[in-house]
């Protein structure tokens, strides 16, 4: 696993560094390919946070913790990636088996949007990403890894259309999809 380390008010240590790649590597072994995985350590309110992503082939896991203590944060955020994976392990082992695509994803930075004092409405903030073509079972499951309300991808069974699913108030789900013109 190739591992990726931010901090934001946090100082990161080389024994913290060399925790998180030990207890983080654990994870590895459950997928075939080799995986990305970002850590952010940072503090706030003189408690320390850590934010963990973890990137296999497309399927994005992603945990915040906010602990007193930057070890008992690693430790947390490891459990919670096994709960998620044992969690969705059927639907993960049921998409692996499938095949899934590779398709490169293009890491593209974030970036704020300069202010624009004319403007009526205003973007605070502009992410960019590729959509890529799954199914809407997959979609929902990618959404609920990530713990977003809503997944933007392109519909692989109604010919690449731009969809959008959705987590409804009653605990249903729903979809959106783009007509062309």
């Amino acid at each position: 696993m190739r591992f990726t380390y931010n901090e934001k008010r946090a100082k990161i240590t080389d024994e913290l560094k060399a925790y998180a790649e030990k207890k983080l590597s654990k994870i590895d072994r459950l997928f075939r390919d080799e995986g990305e995985c970002t850590v952010a350590f940072y503090l706030e309110r003189g408690r320390h946070g850590l934010e963990v992503t973890i990137n296999f082939s497309g399927t994005i896991f992603r945990v915040s913790e906010l602990t007193h203590d930057q070890f008992a944060c690693i430790d947390s955020a490891v459990a919670a990636v096994e709960r998620q994976v044992r969690k969705n392990k059927t639907k993960l082992s049921k998409r692996l088996r499938a095949g899934i695509k590779d398709v490169a994803v293009d890491a593209i930075p974030y970036f704020d949007e300069e202010p624009d004092d004319d403007a009526e409405f205003k973007i605070t903030k502009l992410k960019r990403f590729s959509i890529k073509p799954m199914s809407p079972e997959e979609a929902i499951l990618q959404m609920n890894l990530l713990g977003h309300e809503f997944f933007a991808f392109r519909n692989e069974s109604d010919s690449n259309a731009f969809s959008v699913v959705y987590k409804r108030k009653d605990g249903t789900y729903g979809q959106i999809t783009g007509l062309a013109d």
